[in-house]
């Protein structure tokens, strides 16, 4: 077990500092390095621990807290890392997903699907208050079909349909793709013009029975459109692993949440 925590801490630490380029270290105002932050974020993920757990097994793993410039005698306030989270933005977190998913073989032949994560196991008595009704966020994904690394993922808590979101998180990644497979919840007339300007081969299932849907189905699946199931073993593998319900409150966390999950 140690040394398989060990493991992770390497491996965050150097694709944390890769995400954050020239913003990591030491901030001006002192304290810890920004990536020792990220790398604590992703042992509290992996672990399952609350912030004050985290804060009690660093204190136990003096091999670890050597690596993160944190005094294993006097660690950070649990309130420190809480904060943190809030503080790193949104593109920090997704910048954090690409790099990790680099370490990985890119084929440019992606899966793009959605799935949902439970909000209310953490927040119920939040939406209450708020008067909202929302229970799960939605996550739509670009997962590589040879390696299973998720590339990218958009969160949303209303109902956005896939054919708006989709065309979103390939227009983020075009330059790194050459096929996207889809079911046909992504499909209309829109979406496959947009992605086509891109330069993007659009693999989508048409609606209907029609012999020119049967027609384009029957090629797309020659063209790989099967291995978008892939997007699903890679859900599967997350939620099994970490965790479908969300910890976090607010729903903004939760998005961030669900990026470090990944």
């Amino acid at each position: 077990m140690g040394v398989a925590l060990l493991n992770l801490v390497e491996t965050a630490l150097r694709v944390a500092k890769q995400a954050l380029g020239n913003r990591a270290g030491k901030p001006d105002s002192g304290g810890l390095a920004r990536e020792a932050h990220i790398v604590a974020h992703c042992i509290r993920k992996e672990e399952g621990h609350s912030y004050a757990e985290l804060v009690d097994r660093l204190s136990l793993m003096p091999d670890v807290c050597d690596r993160l410039g944190i005094s294993s005698d006097a660690p950070p306030d649990p309130t420190t890392f809480y904060h943190s989270f809030d503080r790193y933005k949104m593109y920090i977190w997704r910048a954090l997903l690409r790099v990790s998913a680099q370490q990985h073989p890119q084929s440019g032949h992606v899966a793009l699907d959605s799935t949902f994560f439970e909000r209310s196991h953490s927040s119920q008595y939040y939406c209450q208050r708020r008067g909202q009704t929302i229970k799960t966020v939605k996550a739509t994904t670009l997962t590589d079909t040879e390696s299973l690394a998720v590339l990218d993922v958009h969160c949303c808590i209303g109902r956005e349909h896939d054919t708006k979101a989709g065309p979103r998180v390939v227009r983020r990644n075009a330059d790194d793709l050459r096929a996207v497979a889809a079911d046909n919840g992504f499909q209309d007339w829109y979406s496959e013009y947009e992605i086509a300007a891109l330069d993007v081969e659009y693999l989508v299932h048409y609606r209907g029975s029609t012999p020119k849907a049967a027609a384009n189905n029957v090629l797309i699946r020659a063209k790989g459109y099967t291995q978008r199931w892939m997007s699903e073993t890679s859900y599967s593998t997350v939620k099994r692993t970490q965790d479908s319900a969300l910890r976090s409150q607010f729903w903004y966390r939760q998005f961030r949440e669900i990026i470090l999950s990944f």
